[in-house]
């Protein structure tokens, strides 16, 4: 398995190659398990909006629960388990048991808070927000400024990323970058095998960290390879 890389094949099939404790930091976004998609009726501009994205869920198949073989794997390829992972709130029970109550380890959550998010509210709370879990158990964690260490992160949606990189549920660089600075070292190696359109190992170049990612769809493959060709170059080669 080689540094630097990423790869298109099922992150499955991908692991079982990488050996055991190899990896530093694992940060990923897999596909939430959204139960609702299709079931928003109306014909205002905002109804038709949101059945726009959960199409866009739906074709991208960033919705359908993913096989949690992958967690052990990903236990096996770190060094000490040391995760972020994004979420909705139906899967944190899951997390919560397989990472708190059978491995032991320690919970913080990373909150994303939007300030423009779609006013949809009534008989529910507005979507205001994203989940990122952060367990770990051995694993490294030492922000450097007060502001690293902040667990809510403010902004607006990022509207202008999802158009130029033609990701759904594309997360801010800055974010990323964060946690990937709080929770490894220069030249670790960082793990990301749902890629999407490479945000994580973007913003590895950026804090000079080795990496590994693994993306199935060839259209978001393709697209992380012309966002890590474009940080390499805007970094002069490095």
């Amino acid at each position: 398995m080689l540094l630097n890389k990423i790869y298109n094949e099922d992150c499955l099939v991908g692991l079982k190659k990488i050996p055991d404790n190899f990896v530093d930091l694992v940060l990923i976004d897999p596909p939430y398990d959204i139960c609702t998609i299709g079931g928003k009726k109306g014909t205002s501009k905002l109804a038709k909006g949101i059945l726009k994205l959960e199409r866009e869920l739906v074709n991208n198949d960033l919705v359908s629960s993913f096989d949690t073989k992958v967690l052990d794997e990903l236990v096996r390829v770190m060094k000490g388990i040391n995760i972020y992972i994004w979420c909705n709130v139906r899967q944190i029970p899951m997390y919560i048991k397989y990472f708190n109550l059978q491995l032991k380890c320690k919970l913080e959550i990373v909150i994303w808070n939007k300030t423009n998010p779609m006013p949809l509210y009534g008989n529910t709370y507005m979507n205001d927000k994203e989940y990122c879990l952060y367990f770990r158990n051995g694993g490294y964690c030492k922000p450097a400024s007060y502001e690293d260490a902040k667990t809510v992160y403010v902004s607006k949606s990022n509207i202008e990323d999802k158009r130029l990189y033609e990701h759904p549920t594309i997360k801010p660089l800055e974010l990323i970058r964060k946690m990937i600075r709080n929770s490894s070292k220069e030249n670790d190696v960082v793990l990301d095998c749902f890629l999407g359109s490479g945000t994580t190992v973007v913003a590895c170049i950026l804090e000079h960290r080795n990496y590994i990612g693994f993306e199935i769809n060839k259209k978001y493959y393709d697209m992380s390879n012309k966002r890590i060709n474009e940080a390499k170059k805007n970094l002069g080669g490095r």
